[in-house]
């Protein structure tokens, strides 16, 4: 009843309505409840990170300060969708604001741009520190590492704007029903009054080349850095180098894998339970488990979290 209701009145509303998960009043107070957990877990699992590599000494070095800038981005991108989903999930409306969609839209896109960038650039940083150990202090200076961050911030906020603001420019349907938690581009596009194919050719190869060119560099990182592992002839070594890079290729295997599957494989193929759940496992749930995946076998992350929490 209340779904059709929110149909019924769409035609007079101003800004759109984003469906999320429709269920009755008490799955969706259950929904809050779930999300309000995961979303105090993720602040304090990547807040905790950021915490132990800002007051322990020994992890002021280039691979821990990416990673706690990785963590705050992993922060600022859970914070662009959930408390917006916490929102309508009690709500009765389930609106928002023309602006405040677009605005979400070039955040959300931004921020997992930039993710793609960050991901790059600790994978060569990987390689630097496994590849070239004794060169590797020389090499990745923290000039180096603090140019790296701010290039991927920048990179990151600037891939996206032009086609965002073609989109907003477009005329839409009078039903403005979005079947999805957060503005995207493909239920948006479904709601232009008129076709645009150039304009989703365009998003599509803007998008196709954002998650290539960093993954290209990631692959060809971990190719030289897997030639200079198995060359080592001890053991201990080889277990020691993997140990080293195998949290962030857990990571680029969640994170690539679940928005390659979404934004490269046909629309059409895609119903939007399943966008929603592939959507909500890679912006909801790898920043949840990313810092479990990257302190779980790392003892001095381990220890800098034990003496951060006085333990």
């Amino acid at each position: 009843m209340k779904n059709s209701n929110i149909l019924n009145n769409s035609s007079t509303i101003t800004g759109f309505i984003l469906l999320g998960f429709p269920c009755p009043r008490e799955g969706q107070i259950l929904l809050f409840l779930l999300f309000s957990v995961v979303y105090l877990l993720t602040l304090m699992g990547n807040g905790s990170i950021i915490c132990a590599v800002r007051w322990d000494q020994r992890l002021h070095t280039p691979m821990y300060i990416l990673l706690a800038n990785f963590s705050f981005l992993e922060i600022c991108y859970v914070t662009s969708t959930v408390p917006n989903m916490l929102a309508n999930f009690l709500s009765d409306t389930k609106v928002i604001s023309f602006s405040g969609c677009f605005v979400q839209f070039y955040f959300f896109f931004s921020l997992g741009s930039t993710e793609c960038f960050f991901l790059a650039i600790m994978a060569f940083d990987r390689y630097l520190a496994i590849c070239w150990p004794l060169r590797y202090p020389t090499l990745m200076t923290g000039r180096l590492c603090t140019n790296l961050v701010v290039s991927c911030w920048v990179l990151g906020f600037l891939w996206f704007p032009v086609p965002i603001i073609i989109i907003s420019q477009m005329s839409f349907r009078g039903s403005k029903i979005i079947d999805h938690f957060l503005c995207d581009p493909g239920p948006l596009l479904a709601l232009a009054c008129a076709r645009a194919p150039v304009m989703e050719f365009y998003w599509t190869f803007i998008s196709s080349l954002l998650l290539f060119m960093p993954f290209l560099c990631i692959m060809g990182s971990y190719a030289l850095l897997l030639r200079a592992v198995f060359s080592l002839s001890s053991a201990a070594g080889r277990r020691k180098a993997f140990s080293t890079c195998g949290s962030h290729l857990a990571v680029v295997s969640l994170f690539y894998g679940s928005v390659m599957v979404m934004y490269l494989s046909p629309a059409s193929e895609h119903e939007a339970g399943m966008q929603k759940l592939v959507t909500l496992f890679y912006s909801v749930g790898t920043p949840l488990i990313n810092p479990v995946i990257y302190s779980l076998r790392n003892k001095d992350m381990k220890h800098a979290l034990k003496k951060f929490m006085g333990t």
